[in-house]
């Protein structure tokens, strides 16, 4: 497989080479279920097999039913790296969730919310490559070293979002790890381009993939005081406004600004409102 030359790795992102690729390198991992868009899929692929070093773990902050880290996982074997991947999540949907994503993508009706199982299942070709970490990921710790990717689809409230930037953001490697931002452009949650902006200083971002994804290189860890200045969960309404016009302006560079009004729009019709399932779209 032909990789980007080391001094190219960065510029490459804004360029989205992963369009470039037919859906057919993604293997067996688009057997997998999976919410994400076509490009995202295609550029979580690209992460672990054209761009990702093996100089520390790839890890996958909602899992779901593995659709996300299938896609890491086929990227990481044809690179042949080495670390393996974790996959973060609680391995539970709701009957509504079942109907809606997992059964019209082929998967048997089943009883229960209990989804790792299936996870383990349809992630099995890329076993044992692979560690599950169960359980709420905002209370959980992270002991497995530097963290070279590290993918967060997890932050559906604001807390669990401050949470999870002070437990995973001090493993990054300064210049070679990135952060995947899955829904940092959606309308209900705010506060992702909020926080990643209050951390400017240690993040740059350098591409995005349609519907809501952006991704920051780590230019710098960020410290103990840093993150705890960028908690978003004391802000109110204004404050975070405020920090979204300035992602705005920081994220104009990838054509952006106007996806942050939008989230901006949002933010004023839902005042007060600090978790995804409350905001009604505007």
């Amino acid at each position: 497989m032909d990789r980007p030359a080391l001094i190219d790795r960065t510029d490459a992102l804004s360029a989205r080479p992963w369009r470039r690729l037919l859906e057919r390198a993604l293997g067996a991992a688009r057997d997998v279920p999976t919410m994400l868009s076509t490009e995202e899929q295609k550029l979580y692929y690209w992460l672990a097999g054209f761009w990702a070093e093996g100089a520390g773990a790839i890890v996958d902050l909602g899992c779901f039913a593995g659709g996300s880290t299938a896609r890491l996982a086929e990227g990481r074997r044809v690179a042949g790296l080495v670390p393996p991947i974790h996959a973060f999540d609680r391995f539970t949907a709701d009957a509504r969730t079942k109907e809606a994503i997992l059964y019209r993508q082929g998967v048997a009706p089943f009883e229960g919310d209990d989804i790792l199982p299936l996870a383990q299942a349809a992630l099995a070709p890329w076993a044992p490559g692979i560690v599950f970490h169960r359980g709420e990921i905002d209370r959980m710790d992270w002991q497995g070293g530097a963290i070279e990717v590290l993918v967060m689809d997890a932050s559906k409230t604001v807390e669990s979002g401050d949470a999870m930037a002070a437990t995973f953001f001090p493993h990054l490697v300064p210049g070679g790890s990135l952060v995947v931002q899955q829904d940092c452009l959606h309308w209900s949650q705010p506060w992702l381009p909020a926080q990643m902006e209050r951390l400017g200083g240690c993040f740059r971002p350098v591409g995005h993939a349609p519907r809501d994804t952006v991704v920051f290189l780590c230019e710098r860890v960020p410290g103990a005081q840093e993150l705890e200045a960028a908690r978003i969960a004391p802000f109110d309404d204004a404050a975070l406004d405020a920090s979204l016009a300035a992602a705005g302006a920081w994220l104009a560079p990838l054509g952006l600004a106007g996806r942050i009004e939008q989230t901006r729009a949002s933010l004023a019709a839902n005042p007060g409102k600090r978790r995804a399932f409350q905001f009604v779209k505007p």
